[in-house]
């Protein structure tokens, strides 16, 4: 998708993929990473996310990458905490407290500016990607993560009857973007309150990645 998308939707505040809470998804099945006190969460695409806080309020470190600056503004903003920005490479690099975040294209964070993570958490970066972009997305978050274990939330639901972003990903395509790497497990799955967008039937699931 073109990076105007992106810019344009948090400009105008179309953000209905900001959630107003931490992703219950995330606090039910955080503990299968089975990390240690002050591991260095990876969240890519994170936007303004609270599952950020959370993170943090566990006693975690977090690095994330995002496009828009306006949304880590607001970010930080929500934290109460005064970002030092500096250049990283292509990168506008946020960094406070136990937080650093890189801003600008994903593709353009290599693995000794992202540094070391223990897990990667995606609640939102493979199914806003269309499918001509998630392959090189997973290979490319594989490589500057030294394929860390990985959380994943993903949606599955009739793509002929709506466009994502967010873009249906079933079982077969997670196999394929991350089985080569990692021991793929379902955590969980059930139906979408109300339906994708309050009128498509979708079921989203869990997964745990372990290489």
């Amino acid at each position: 998708m073109e990076e105007d998308f992106w810019h344009n939707r948090w400009q105008n505040n179309q953000i209905g993929f900001h959630e107003a809470k931490p992703n219950p998804r995330l606090l039910d099945y955080f503990h299968e990473l089975d990390l240690k006190h002050k591991s260095r969460i990876f969240v890519p695409l994170c936007g303004k996310t609270l599952d950020i806080q959370w993170l943090l309020s566990q006693g975690h470190q977090v690095v994330g990458v995002e496009l828009s600056d306006l949304a880590i503004t607001q970010l930080f903003a929500s934290l109460s905490l005064e970002p030092e920005i500096t250049q990283s490479g292509e990168l506008k690099h946020y960094h406070a407290k136990n937080i650093d975040i890189f801003v600008g294209n994903f593709f353009d964070l290599k693995p000794s500016i992202l540094g070391h993570v223990d897990a990667i958490y995606d609640r939102a970066a493979l199914v806003a990607l269309p499918e001509d972009m998630r392959q090189k997305y997973a290979k490319n978050l594989i490589e500057i993560t030294n394929k860390a274990p990985h959380l994943l939330l993903t949606y599955s639901y009739d793509q002929s009857l709506t466009n994502g972003p967010p873009f249906s990903v079933d079982q077969d395509m997670v196999q394929t973007y991350y089985s080569d790497h990692y021991t793929i497990n379902l955590l969980g799955s059930e139906p979408v309150p109300n339906g994708l967008r309050g009128q498509f039937p979708s079921t989203q699931s869990v997964w745990i990645l372990k290489p």
